[in-house]
């Protein structure tokens, strides 16, 4: 997507005041454009630009107090009330571990920033959002009642950017790009490898050496290690675990930023093909029909193996993944792992 082919921001906001209802990433794609396109075009008046700078970010959104952290992909929606805490800073990933909010965050993939106010009646609705270079959102921080308007107010000024043009420059992300590791894979030697792991962190590692992705890996490791299941499972098991308060782990991310929410679920509603998930400090939606696969997957550690249950989409793309929730140096529950073993299977192709 390149700027002579986008409309002018004159024409976006003429086009969104006459579709004032439409969501704000509803209306972007009606309009073929990215979401941090319509954010920009309202630079100037409740948008103001700042940079995509994590470290400067995460150094002064404690002090704002709580907010509510929203992380998504095309399928998941995934949205926690806390505050930034327990930061740790990296060029290659940075780590807010605190008890509600509980990110990895990727910086590389930050491109564009953004204050935003918007007028709901007599509220105004403040946030922070960030995009990655198609102006897909990567992260975003909406303020609450609670937060400290003072604080958060200093932070934009930190983070201001000279820039405040209401265009921005986005590269389209092109389809995923096979990593073509099949062909020659030595599957003896990954099974090795898999079944050596100590950490489920090694995985990445794994991968990289293998040139594979998740889902090719998933495909060819083998039933001792992962297994497909029915892929009305996801809704299943989360019903199962809210029935008995059962702590699960669910990770939702994309290229910039992984969000997780530990502890157990309780209020759930389905609307259409959106399973919700509406707890006090945890809200989560998820596009069931964009399901198109679910796996069983068992990773060995040094404490004995793990469990996830990950969907994927059409593209093979992971949309969301779950585990029981635990500590380092902590072996799995087994509660969460006769679960996961225990939903219904299907049979798994010859082909992969």
């Amino acid at each position: 997507m390149t700027g002579t082919s986008k409309p002018s921001p004159e024409e976006i906001l003429r086009a969104r005041a006459e579709n004032p209802k439409l969501r704000e990433r509803e209306f972007a794609q009606a309009l073929n454009i990215s979401e941090a396109d319509y954010v920009a075009a309202q630079c100037g008046d409740a948008v103001i630009r700042i940079r995509p700078d994590v470290d400067t970010l995460l150094g002064g959104i404690g002090a704002v107090g709580e907010v509510m952290a929203l992380t998504r992909n095309e399928s998941a929606v995934h949205e926690k009330i806390g505050v930034y805490d327990k930061v740790v800073q990296g060029q290659r990933a940075a780590l807010v571990l605190g008890k509600e909010i509980d990110l990895r965050i990727f910086p590389k993939a930050w491109a564009h920033g953004f204050a935003v106010e918007k007028r709901v009646g007599d509220d105004v609705r403040r946030s922070l959002q960030f995009f990655d270079e198609a102006g897909e959102a990567v992260h975003k921080i909406h303020l609450r009642t609670q937060s400290d308007l003072d604080a958060y107010h200093a932070l934009v000024e930190t983070m201001r950017s000279d820039d405040q043009s209401k265009t921005i420059e986005t590269v389209a992300q092109g389809a995923k790009k096979a990593r073509g590791g099949i062909e020659e894979l030595d599957r003896d030697d990954f099974r090795h490898r898999w079944s050596q792991m100590t950490d489920v962190h090694q995985f990445a590692g794994l991968l990289r050496d293998f040139k594979l992705d998740r889902h090719q890996a998933i495909n060819v490791i083998g039933e001792e290690y992962a297994w497909p299941l029915d892929s009305q499972t996801v809704g299943a098991m989360m019903s199962h675990a809210a029935q008995i308060a059962l702590p699960i782990m669910c990770f939702v991310g994309n290229r910039g930023c992984i969000q997780i929410h530990s502890g157990p679920v309780s209020e759930m509603k389905t609307m259409g093909p959106w399973l919700n998930v509406l707890d006090p400090t945890f809200h989560l939606h998820l596009r069931t029909d964009h399901i198109q696969e679910v796996w069983a997957v068992r990773k060995p550690t040094r404490d004995g193996h793990v469990t996830s249950l990950e969907a994927y989409n059409a593209n093979g793309e992971m949309i969301i993944q779950f585990f029981g929730k635990r500590h380092e140096g902590e072996g799995e529950r087994q509660d969460w792992r006769f679960l996961i073993e225990n939903l219904p299977r299907v049979r798994q192709s010859t082909a992969a």
